[in-house]
């Protein structure tokens, strides 16, 4: 049995954990917030999505980036003032344009390991996150992103995953609270939705009921290795006193301070910051809860996503920003998410909407 270090507890450093122990190994887990899962696993866009696959290393979609650069509402944003690191980091992202069809079809097969995987999990634990097995609709507003979809559509089969072609008469079938003008689009029934920051948390608890030790409020300081082990530095919030311990490994999941931390042990991870917003519409009457769809939405026109999580809530996430570490909220961000629910589901009342914004962490290849 080793004793193994996890640095961060968003849903990869929850998982993980549960793996570790699961496999009879000592475990501790160190998070610098005072929960489980508050930074980019808190309010992302709920999509359980092989079919969202594909990565975005192709000519297409950085052409739409340049034609993107001097609107502030664009789906894609890339802040071009100098820094070494984000011109570095873009260029291997053009480098990698020649793996575009290698790395989605590897994202594939990941996807449906990790999807499998995941729902054993919450089978065998009886994790609740709002799972919802209704599948997930990509749809089209023009002819162009319909015919580009089928060439995508032949790399993630490649990979394994099956898509069904649907006519805008079936997409009104499948999801009726869908509004507006369709081309067609493609249905993914085995794709689903669940709360990412609901699963960690309620994993976590399994977690810490079966002997993981969960060290919260505590900033990692220095990681260094001594005979060959890793050795993690560490003050908590509720003290100033720097404390320290070896372990026999040491996994970091810690989102875009990854990086650093991996830098001090010699790896260069290069890893950066690739911000997101979502919006929470709080379906508060009888009306809204009624006209807000079940059947999760990807409308490829505006990179936006729709997801039902549970009864009450409809989170709403898109865009992607190439920009600096800050959370800002952004309202001109925001905006298109309000604007795309009020276009999508007129019958939903918006009035009572909660802002996110966290940051990806995001190599140049977009592989993990």
């Amino acid at each position: 049995m080793a004793n193994i270090a996890i640095i961060g507890s968003g849903i990869t450093g929850v998982t993980t954990a549960y793996e570790l122990m699961s496999r009879g190994h000592s475990v501790t887990v160190f998070e610098r917030n005072r929960y489980a899962s508050m930074d980019a696993s808190f309010g992302n866009g709920g999509q359980l999505s092989v079919s969202n696959a594909e990565v975005w290393t192709n000519w297409s979609t950085i052409l739409k980036g340049m034609k993107w650069l001097l609107r502030k509402d664009a789906p894609f944003l890339v802040n071009l003032s100098p820094s070494w690191h984000r011109y570095s980091w873009l260029a291997e992202f053009l480098l990698q344009t020649r793996n575009y069809e290698v790395n989605t079809e590897a994202t594939v097969r990941l996807a449906l390991a990790s999807r499998k995987r995941l729902f054993a999990i919450a089978k065998t634990e009886s994790i609740d996150f709002h799972h919802e097995k209704r599948g997930i609709l990509h749809f089209y507003r023009n002819k162009a992103g319909l015919d580009n979809a089928r060439n995508v559509n032949q790399i993630l089969s490649k990979g394994g995953l099956n898509r069904e072609e649907v006519s805008p008469d079936d997409i009104r079938r499948i999801e009726p609270a869908l509004s507006g003008p369709l081309s067609g689009g493609f249905y993914t029934q085995s794709d689903s939705t669940g709360d990412s920051h609901m699963f960690s948390r309620n994993l976590m608890r399994v977690c810490a009921e079966k002997g993981v030790a969960f060290r919260y409020r505590t900033e990692v300081t220095k990681v260094n290795t001594q005979h060959g082990k890793p050795e993690v530095h560490w003050t908590s919030q509720d003290s100033e006193t720097t404390e320290r311990e070896a372990f026999d490994a040491l996994v970091v999941c810690a989102g875009i301070a990854s990086r650093d931390i991996a830098h001090q042990l010699g790896d260069r991870i290069n890893i950066h910051p690739v911000k997101g917003y979502s919006l929470t519409v709080h379906l508060r009457d009888k009306a809204s809860r009624d006209a807000a769809p079940w059947v999760s939405l990807l409308d490829e026109n505006t990179k936006i996503v729709g997801s039902r999580l549970g009864e009450d809530r409809y989170r709403v996430a898109g865009t992607a920003e190439i920009n600096n570490s800050n959370l800002d909220i952004r309202a001109d961000r925001i905006r298109p998410l309000l604007r795309w629910v009020e276009e999508c589901h007129p019958d939903i009342d918006t009035s009572q909407a909660t802002p996110w914004a966290g940051l990806r962490p995001m190599t140049p290849s977009m592989m993990p």
